[in-house]
């Protein structure tokens, strides 16, 4: 290696680590100040808590004065079905587009792409009329059905991506075989998706968990509130209870990082697929 391909590699490799250093540092301000008095948490932030500044008041107001295991769970309820909906709705969506010509197809696939580029908050007015008309307000059904509708634009162009790259052969062998076209599909395809899974999954986790606009306008009680809106009883106007709502972070952010550690392998083969022929 020259002087000069050291050089860029080293320079790739400080970027890389300043990026990672701004990534995982508010995350973990959050999680360490969350063990510490309140005091110390306004005297000295970026310190780690020690024998005299650690404190578990936050998470004892939170498990005292918050539903924060309903919320947990709503928003666990929510996260998990709308991502197995978009996740089939998605796959079969682009099996049907990629592998199915017909008349009007691509102005179908353009219509969809559509949802990419048009923010569906946009419609936010319609979207909490319809589920009033509906009578589907204030209910966990009203927000799976919006994220669901949310996700299906991108799940739909990235998995199509990956379908046209398994080998035709391998479907008409199958069909020479006189497999249904269901069995195909999920005997055959599915599993060759699995680093396209993956990657959407973690596309369509991370923004409905984070999400608090469509619980704050479409729920109205503590029994369907989210953990994102729950967090946001201990933020007043003029005052601030620090140590419930770093704990009550602390605790919204865990799922998250276990979802991508265990789907971080599959997500990385899904993003650089196709990029080493």
């Amino acid at each position: 290696m020259t002087a000069e391909q050291r050089a860029r590699s080293l320079g790739v490799h400080l970027v890389l680590i300043a990026y990672s250093l701004l990534a995982v540092g508010p995350i973990l301000l959050v999680v360490m100040n969350s063990f510490k008095t309140r005091s110390a948490i306004f005297g000295s932030p970026l310190a780690p808590p020690d024998a005299t500044t650690f404190s578990l008041v936050g998470y004892e107001k939170v498990f005292r004065s918050s539903h924060i295991l309903t919320y947990y769970s709503n928003s666990l309820i929510v996260t998990l079905v709308s991502m197995a909906l978009v996740l089939l709705f998605g796959a079969m969506a682009a099996w049907a587009l990629t592998e199915y010509r017909f008349r009007g197809s691509t102005a179908l696939a353009l219509f969809l792409s559509i949802g990419i580029m048009v923010p569906i908050r946009l419609g936010s007015v319609a979207i909490l009329n319809m589920m009033r008309s509906a009578g589907l307000n204030d209910t966990l059904t009203a927000l799976i059905l919006v994220y669901v509708a949310q996700g299906l634009p991108m799940s739909i162009f990235i998995l199509s991506e990956f379908i046209q790259q398994i080998p035709k052969d391998l479907r008409d062998a199958a069909r020479c075989d006189g497999v249904p076209e269901t069995r195909i599909f999920f005997e055959v395809v599915a599993p060759l998706l699995r680093p396209a899974i993956a990657t959407v999954a973690v596309f369509t986790i991370v923004p409905i968990w984070n999400d608090l606009w469509f619980p704050l306008i479409l729920t109205s009680s503590d029994s369907t509130h989210t953990v994102t809106l729950g967090v946001q009883q201990f933020l007043g106007q003029y005052i601030t209870d620090w140590n419930s709502v770093l704990a009550a972070l602390s605790m919204a952010i865990l799922p998250v990082v276990v979802i991508y550690v265990i789907l971080s392998r599959q997500l990385i083969a899904g993003l650089t697929s196709g990029a080493v022929k």
